[in-house]
């Protein structure tokens, strides 16, 4: 499994992310060691390379099941597959997509989830509850996590390329608390917010082109 990951991934893509955007991680030690589910910002479709480079483990990602039915790409599903990545329809409740990323987090693997959705500069991106929801359903931390400047390394609007430094910045694992009820999700996902918020501040707002 994942051997893409391993092999093009950590060998090549990940180094390159940290020598040409001269990448610096702070807070990686507050990683727990078994499963956690990663929920970071989402300012370009660069992010999955970049919060790769937080940690040495995998971290599995959900992804757009529209991916595995490119026609133009077939097979491309399973690529993306072996980069540790699993189909989820965006907009559904995905019982197959939540029970393969529970099947992870039961395994204490790390889990990658963009609670935005996309990347693309709609101001309107509120924050979704499926990383807090999973969190509270495994039992495991939820890990804020500030992706900076990642939006200068590759617009996801105007698909510009730029080498600003970018910033990795690990923040304190929230831990769920009671049952996995919708109150519950969309109050930790309002703590998750604000942490990443709160991690932001010293760099200011993502520099958008912003839909308006």
């Amino acid at each position: 499994m994942a051997i893409l990951y391993r092999t093009i991934g950590k060998g090549f893509l990940f180094p390159l992310h940290r020598l040409l955007w001269r990448v610096e991680i702070e807070g990686a030690e507050r990683i727990p060691a078994g499963a956690a589910v990663f929920a970071p910002n989402h300012d370009s479709l660069l992010d999955p390379f970049f919060l790769g480079l937080a940690t040495r483990r995998i971290v599995h990602y959900m992804a757009k099941a529209e991916l595995w039915e490119l026609k133009l790409l077939p097979g491309f599903g399973k690529v993306m597959e072996s980069f540790a990545a699993f189909p989820v329809r965006r907009g559904e409740s995905d019982g197959q997509a939540i029970g393969a990323a529970l099947e992870l987090l039961g395994r204490g693997e790390l889990l990658g989830v963009f609670p935005q959705g996309t990347c693309l500069p709609y101001r309107d991106r509120r924050w979704r509850r499926g990383a807090a929801r999973l969190a509270l359903e495994a039992g495991c931390p939820l890990v804020p996590v500030a992706l900076v400047h990642t939006e200068q390394a590759f617009q996801p609007r105007t698909r510009k390329l730029g080498l600003p430094r970018v910033r990795i910045i690990v923040g304190e694992p929230l831990l769920p608390e009671g049952p996995a009820t919708l109150e519950a999700a969309d109050e930790l996902t309002a703590r998750l917010e604000a942490a990443v918020a709160a991690l932001r501040i010293p760099y200011g707002a993502p520099h958008h082109a912003w839909f308006d």
